[in-house]
């Protein structure tokens, strides 16, 4: 019986198949496709790190820009890494009702599950933004980007502060959308059953 359950999950894991879910629409379909240039940023910062060891341990000079570069570069990719799961409904939710739940009960939890989601994301674009009036405004109003503070003192902590306001507000618009999908999916449902 465990092989049963075990095999119908994968089988429901390749109907699904690849890429983003057909209620993410057009916006997470671009979200799905501009996960490779995150992808390929993780193995840059492989590449920049493999040449500092070998510039600091093997010619005895190191760089100033490899840790800080590789830090920011992995952080992107994570701070996208949710935008990602979103698009391809691979967040994390908890399944305990979900799991169970079938017809337009399972639409129903998707809809609530979007909206709620949408909220926090809201919530937290709003709290992502005061980081970012800190990190690109002077207190006086005047604009300045926030560095990092060190010998090479890159604006880092301001990209990645305002990357994640931008990522945030698509999450909240990527929820929206799944929301409104998944909404017109039960009511188009509804009316092929009636």
């Amino acid at each position: 019986m465990a092989d049963d359950k075990g095999e119908r999950i994968e089988a429901a894991l390749d109907a699904r198949g690849s890429g983003a879910i057909p209620a993410a629409g057009m916006l997470g379909r671009l979200i799905d496709r501009g996960g490779i240039v995150f992808a390929v940023g993780i193995v840059l910062a492989m590449l920049i790190l493999i040449q500092e060891v070998i510039l600091r341990y093997v010619f005895n000079a190191p760089t100033i820009w490899a840790h800080e570069t590789t830090i920011f570069l992995c952080a992107v990719a994570f701070v996208y890494g949710g935008l990602y799961c979103t698009a391809r409904d691979s967040h994390i939710r908890v399944v305990l009702f979900y799991d169970i739940a079938h017809g337009r009960i399972r639409q129903t939890l998707d809809v609530a599950i979007s909206l709620v989601c949408m909220a926090a994301s809201g919530f937290f674009a709003w709290a992502a933004w005061q980081l970012v009036a800190r990190a690109i405004f002077r207190p006086d109003g005047s604009f300045r980007l926030e560095t990092s503070g060190s010998a090479w003192d890159p604006a880092f902590p301001a990209y990645l502060k305002l990357f994640l306001l931008a990522v945030l507000g698509l999450m909240t618009l990527q929820f929206l959308i799944l929301a409104i999908n998944y909404a017109r999916s039960s009511v188009m449902h509804r009316g092929d059953s009636a």
